[in-house]
């Protein structure tokens, strides 16, 4: 279970990521916090594994508070757990962007944004965890892998995909992650096969799945599709 610190001064917005964190499988709320100082503290107290951080805070902005995060980890020692962390703002500008990335920040989310957006990215972030904590020495492939797969912000569906249709298919894909064949995630999704298939090849032109081949008897070979993160 990845717990997550919700750091909003708006205590609506505040509550309102606590319900799509929740929403998403895997997620719980450790914590709210509506200011840099009560954010510090339950950082301190909660110790979360994601930071979910605006920058406009009452009394210090998020990048301070992350930095201040990073210091006390540091202080703390090599073997103490570090807490990721995600921006959710409506700062739009260059310098606020990249002081976020310097600060070690997973990535930014700007204001307003879909529920699917925020479910794709806090998925990466548990996915960097767990690939982090199975590693005891990294090759660079495994290096590569954890740095080069940063989702990219969600955007616009392809015309002639709908958006509902994605989610169907997203959610049966989840549902399998062993894998799963375009004709089996039609059955389930009560989808052409067609359909069912354009979609799971977008999700693999995106990240989101990825593909194998399986070889049977006679004829061309089988793409299954498998969820990543």
């Amino acid at each position: 279970m990845t717990r997550v610190l919700v750091v909003d001064d708006d205590f609506m917005v505040a509550k309102l990521h606590g319900r799509y964190v929740s929403a998403v499988d895997g997620f719980e709320v450790a914590g709210v916090a509506h200011s840099g100082a009560d954010a510090l503290r339950a950082a301190r107290e909660l110790r979360p594994d994601l930071l979910l951080l605006d920058v406009y805070l009452p009394d210090m902005d998020g990048i301070e508070v992350l930095r201040a995060v990073r210091a006390e980890e540091e202080r703390a020692g090599r073997g103490t757990a570090h807490a990721d962390a995600l921006f959710i703002t409506a700062a739009r500008d260059a310098a606020t962007v990249r002081s976020a990335l310097r600060a070690g920040a997973l990535h930014y989310l700007i204001k307003p944004f879909s529920q699917a957006a925020l479910r794709e990215q806090l998925l990466h972030a548990a996915s960097v965890r767990t690939r982090l904590a199975a590693l005891d020495e990294a090759r660079q492939e495994d290096v590569d892998r954890i740095f080069g797969t940063r989702p990219r912000a969600a955007r616009e569906l392809p015309k002639g995909l709908a958006a509902h249709t994605a989610d169907l298919v997203e959610r049966v894909l989840r549902a399998h992650p062993a894998g799963l064949s375009a004709s089996e995630c039609a059955e389930a999704g009560s989808l052409s096969r067609v359909s069912a298939r354009r979609y799971l090849e977008y999700f693999a032109e995106t990240g989101r799945a990825e593909v194998a081949l399986r070889y049977g008897g006679t004829g061309r070979p089988e793409r299954r599709y498998r969820p990543v993160g």
